[in-house]
């Protein structure tokens, strides 16, 4: 097996993101922010959502756009490599985003509109003022003197007594929605409070 295909088979995740082609920079470009705001890592362009390698067929357009979304829609721009890599006749663009030394970067969504991406699991999260703060510093468990509200708190608690909490225990035990439950659990997981585990079917929650 290839290199390329070993890390596709890694599966996106923190630091990997998969991309069918790069549509426009402001897209891109919150994912760029996201890997410099957090441990770095690398974006696939040529690979589907599913692992498939479908191959770009302008690497220099693809390039052209992702150098735009890096010097004109990140802030500060936010240095890529680049690396093209053939597999079965199809052209991969492997495009490496180092962690950045100079967080917090933000990403222009709308004209006048910059904001700030980490990122967790495979996704890349809108960050608060908090989270954003937190990224300067160089002793993140300072996190912890947050105050918490009583949904935040009733996560810590029923992780003190149990292993873990998935994000349909947590909508059961406070009877919320999903979209509210998932929210939070990111921001704990963001903060520092909980660690996230995506190795297994379903995603879960520790201390």
């Amino acid at each position: 097996m290839s290199e390329l295909l070993e890390l596709i088979a890694q599966g996106e995740g923190e630091r990997l993101e998969f991309k069918k082609k790069t549509t426009h920079p402001t897209r891109i470009a919150r994912t760029i922010v996201s890997l410099a705001n957090t441990h770095g890592g690398q974006v696939l362009v040529g690979v589907d959502d599913d692992g498939r390698v479908v191959g770009v067929r302008e690497p220099e357009e693809e390039m052209y756009v992702l150098r735009l979304a890096s010097e004109l829609y990140t802030d500060p721009p936010v240095p890529l490599a680049f690396e093209e890599v053939e597999e079965d006749g199809r052209t991969v663009l492997i495009v490496t985003v180092r962690e950045s030394a100079h967080k917090p970067h933000r990403a222009q969504v709308a004209d006048g509109d910059w904001r700030g991406y980490v990122r967790v699991r495979d996704e890349s999260v809108q960050t608060s003022q908090l989270t954003e703060k937190s990224l300067t510093l160089d002793d993140a468990p300072g996190l912890e003197k947050l105050p918490l509200n009583k949904e935040e708190l009733a996560v810590l608690d029923y992780l003190s007594k149990n292993p873990r909490i998935t994000l349909a225990q947590y909508m059961k035990l406070l009877n919320i929605g999903q979209r509210r439950a998932h929210r939070t659990l990111i921001k704990l997981t963001l903060h520092g409070y909980i660690k996230h585990h995506d190795k297994q079917k379903e995603v879960y929650y520790t201390l």
